[in-house]
């Protein structure tokens, strides 16, 4: 068993089982999650949407438990999208308290595991007092070397291209005929984090939903069809070990797992 799960899992063997069945010298470097479903697990419960995103913070917490244990470099998790503000006022509004009070009550704990926070999208275009807490969040941690924890807030990837574009246009003096994927790339929110290996989507819809078009290009997709609220490391394990069974071959004929 890998010495950083030693002390959780003693009482469960069949996620012990699971960690067996990982290559721990094969784990994808970055993975990013579409949290999907908290409104529909809501539904089922009779409760309002909040509910089901209230529920979902357990699972964040799965998520950073499980992925700090593995070493993994990077973890980033689809929040709120530019989209999102289409949502009805009390439900936008009450994420936002949400969010707020998750920072101030989960950032010891994340501080303490040597997590670095960041968050990723138009973060101006939030409210001060959101923005304020994201600012304390981001300078606490700012010394952490272990994973790197980047929410996104008010993202859309096709805006985050459009202005890597524009910045990468500047940083040219203008000039756009020399501008290459590596200019693009270090413009990106993302800037510094290796490419996602692995994008995972919760509640089994088949869709990208805007994020991270750049960064997943080569991705490896794992669709669920658990909820959000109900996403523990039981499905982190499963989606891992899927990813594993797959042949990277990135655009070559030649399998990254298996070279010839």
């Amino acid at each position: 068993m890998h010495l950083n799960f030693t002390d959780v899992l003693k009482a469960n063997s069949a996620e012990a089982k699971q960690l067996e069945r990982i290559d721990l010298e094969r784990l994808p470097r970055h993975i990013a999650v579409i949290m999907d479903g908290n409104g529909r697990w809501a539904k089922l419960r009779g409760k309002p949407r909040i509910f089901g995103h209230r529920a979902g913070a357990e699972s964040v917490k799965a998520i950073l438990d499980t992925v700090t244990r593995l070493e993994i470099e990077a973890v980033t998790l689809y929040a709120f999208s530019t989209e999102n503000w289409k949502r009805p006022k009390a439900e936008v509004m009450g994420l936002m308290a949400m969010l707020k009070r998750y920072i101030r009550s989960e950032m010891r704990e994340v501080k303490s595991n040597n997590i670095r926070f960041q968050a990723i999208g138009d973060v101006a275009g939030l409210s001060e007092d959101v923005q304020k807490e994201i600012a304390w969040a981001t300078e606490e941690t700012r010394a952490n070397t272990g994973t790197v924890l980047s929410v996104a807030l008010n993202y859309g990837g096709r805006s985050e291209i459009v202005e890597a574009c524009r910045r990468a246009v500047a940083s040219r003096n203008g000039s756009s005929n020399e501008i290459t994927e590596a200019d693009i790339a270090a413009n990106l929110y993302t800037a510094g984090l290796p490419e996602v290996d692995l994008l995972i989507r919760t509640s089994g819809e088949m869709r990208i939903s805007n994020f991270l078009l750049w960064q997943i290009a080569y991705a490896e997709i794992y669709v669920t069809p658990t909820f959000f609220p109900d996403f523990r490391r039981k499905e982190i394990f499963e989606a891992i070990i899927d990813f594993q069974k797959r042949d990277r071959r990135f655009g070559d004929v030649k399998s990254q797992n298996h070279p010839a």
